[in-house]
């Protein structure tokens, strides 16, 4: 079936309502009744099955909520949910939510949406000519692939008489491979400001008015070209991609301005005692290799999420979102620790609203706090942008007593760390950082996330990365233009 004839599902952690919010607990729940179902090829529901963006519900979603455990009280609580659920699914199994002359059950079954009219199951042969256009819109097309790779990786258009070489080759797919390889060494793609470097856009955050050293704004307090380098160098040539949260190096480029090529090399921090100038003290990179954790250790991550902070949310946070794909405001990724959230900064996060966010949040936050940022608490100076032992008793005077007791190990995904260089290890290790990272890449070639009948596609990429690409990015991308997506206009 083409593409682009089927449902536009996107990936999330969250997949059906009750009247008050998104419940957390219903994407298993869901497959468990559906197994079969295309959307379950992850083992768990995808967010807008039945929500618009949640908790708000789209039609199939308001259908399941007016079946739900008519009478009984909102809000439902997990296991009154769970209870209802099943119930529900098959009262509105046999209606159509979306007036395309298709059941809900159809829909789930064949994998389309049951809440997108435009999203219908297609029996037999693809319905296009397979001359629309000039492209073979049935089956992966070798011409298409060749066309698109040169404008998504190279920027531009490939000659005509390119084109006529590849199409009179005897082996057209090991062409498409020999375009990509020189693609993925040309200056669009993993040059300065080039595809690769803007990638990492989301998880720098990168404002020009406090950044140091080349292009410094009014107040520079890092630079943050720094991460951008780091995280070419990560995605790129025959490297591990893990080192974005693991690297106890550090990167700087050269080049990228006025025609020059960009280069990239490795070097290590010249250390607090080498500091002699201004500029210097602005741009320097002083946490000690020991306690470096990729791109989590930088200057411009200590500087832009911890800031002034005594226990480190944000930069938690971020670095869950960023680098593992679940965002804790959406309620995603949520795996709640025994006697969490402690309060030790006495901010009311133990508060029945708070305490289920928070209970997955502060201990993911623990290992964060040796890390200085700018400034803040009290006591004896503190240099910035440092691993710190003994950070939080410089808070017990301004966030009170329990800062004292913060620990620094936490809890990953219910796996306890011992401190941030352990906590990154556990993360680059998981399921969710291969599938967070492949994201990420398939975003950026199909424009969107993976509709339901390409899950199949995006599953093997993520799941290859972790194992025979041996978490090497451009592997990762040779195996992504064989795929359909890909390959079938």
């Amino acid at each position: 079936m083409s593409r682009r004839l089927s449902a536009a599902l996107a990936l999330g952690s969250l997949a059906l309502a009750t009247a008050a919010s998104a419940k957390p607990v219903a994407p298993v729940a869901f497959c468990a009744h559906y197994p079969d179902a295309p959307a379950c090829a992850s083992g768990a529901a995808l967010c807008v099955t039945c929500h618009t963006a949640p908790p708000g519900r789209n039609t199939y979603g308001l259908q399941i909520e007016q079946a739900m455990l008519v009478g009984t009280p909102r809000p439902l609580d997990d296991e009154q949910f769970l209870a209802g659920l099943a119930d529900a699914l098959v009262a509105v199994e046999d209606k159509d939510a979306d007036g395309d002359g298709f059941d809900n059950l159809e829909e789930v079954l064949g994998g389309t949406s049951p809440a997108d009219a435009l999203s219908r199951p297609i029996e037999g042969d693809c319905p296009r000519s397979i001359a629309e256009n000039g492209w073979d819109v049935c089956n992966y097309d070798h011409t298409y692939v060749f066309k698109k790779l040169h404008l998504d990786f190279c920027g531009h258009s490939p000659s005509r008489d390119d084109v006529d070489l590849f199409e009179a080759s005897d082996d057209r797919l090991a062409a498409l491979h020999a375009a990509l390889d020189v693609c993925l060494d040309t200056e669009f793609w993993r040059g300065r400001d080039g595809v690769v470097w803007n990638l990492a856009n989301r998880k720098i955050g990168p404002l020009q008015s406090i950044k140091s050293g080349e292009g410094a704004g009014d107040i520079p307090l890092a630079d943050y070209f720094d991460d951008y380098a780091f995280f070419v160098w990560t995605q790129t040539d025959d490297r591990d991609v893990r080192d974005v949260l693991t690297g106890n190096y550090f990167v700087r480029h050269t080049g990228g301005v006025d025609g020059e090529p960009t280069v990239y090399a490795t070097f290590e921090s010249a250390g607090i005692a080498a500091i002699n100038d201004r500029q210097e003290r602005l741009t320097v990179q002083l946490v000690n290799r020991g306690n470096r954790a990729g791109m989590l250790t930088h200057r411009w991550f200590l500087m832009s999420n911890i800031m002034f902070t005594g226990l480190p949310r944000t930069a938690a946070a971020q670095a869950y979102r960023a680098y593992l794909g679940h965002d804790i405001a959406r309620l995603e990724g949520l795996v709640p620790v025994a006697n969490e959230p402690a309060d030790h900064d006495a901010k009311g996060v133990a508060a029945p609203e708070c305490a289920r966010c928070h209970s997955t949040l502060d201990p993911l936050t623990y290992p964060f706090s040796r890390y200085e940022g700018i400034q803040g608490g009290s006591g004896n100076f503190r240099i910035p942008f440092t691993y710190n032992r003994n950070r939080m008793n410089a808070f017990v005077e301004t966030d009170g007593p329990g800062m004292a007791d913060v620990p620094e190990a936490g809890v990953l995904f219910g796996q306890p760390v011992d401190n941030l260089v352990q906590w990154a290890r556990v993360a680059a290790e998981t399921d969710d950082f291969a599938r967070a990272t492949t994201l990420d890449y398939w975003r950026l070639l199909m424009g969107e996330d993976p509709r339901t009948e390409e899950l199949p596609d995006f599953d093997g990429l993520w799941q290859g990365l972790e194992t025979t690409h041996e978490y090497r990015i451009e592997r990762l991308l040779h195996a992504l233009i064989e795929t359909e997506a890909y390959g079938v206009p």
